[in-house]
């Protein structure tokens, strides 16, 4: 009984997890759409960049809560590692433009935040669905 509420317990928080990157997704795109004006200058990169990497994660993170019931943790799991990593790559590569004294470290890591949600969401839109049985449950 403890070892079946353990997995349970485990894949309720991989599914919560899920959900909050999605949202999160969708919060930081709106943030990035409403706030272009205001983040322009301090992030140094145009306010149409802004606008398209907000798209791009209201988009993304989007497609991510419709999937939600329709894909197996399975390859959201994997699809958010590799998403994650990603974006620790391109925020080192950002910050190290920016150290060396640059000015496309803004450009680089936004520019990830346009392309990466965007794969993200289509390769979890090709996946294979998930069994009836393996979707989160309904409360």
């Amino acid at each position: 009984m403890t070892q079946a509420r353990a997995v349970t317990s485990t894949a309720e928080r991989h599914w919560a997890g899920i959900i909050a990157d999605g949202v999160f997704k969708v919060v930081l795109g709106a943030g990035f759409a409403i706030g272009a004006t205001r983040l322009d200058a301090p992030l140094g990169v145009p306010g149409w960049l802004l606008v398209t990497t907000g798209v791009a994660l209201l988009i993304g993170g989007g497609i991510e809560l419709r999937y939600v019931r329709g894909r197996p943790a399975r390859t959201y799991i994997r699809l958010m590692i590799g998403y994650d990593g990603g974006w620790a790559l391109a925020t080192l590569a950002g910050l190290l433009v920016a150290w060396r004294g640059g000015t496309a470290g803004g450009e680089v890591w936004l520019g990830y935040q346009v392309v990466a949600p965007l794969v993200l969401a289509a390769l979890l839109v090709a996946a294979a669905p998930a069994r009836p049985d393996a979707r989160p449950a309904t409360r």
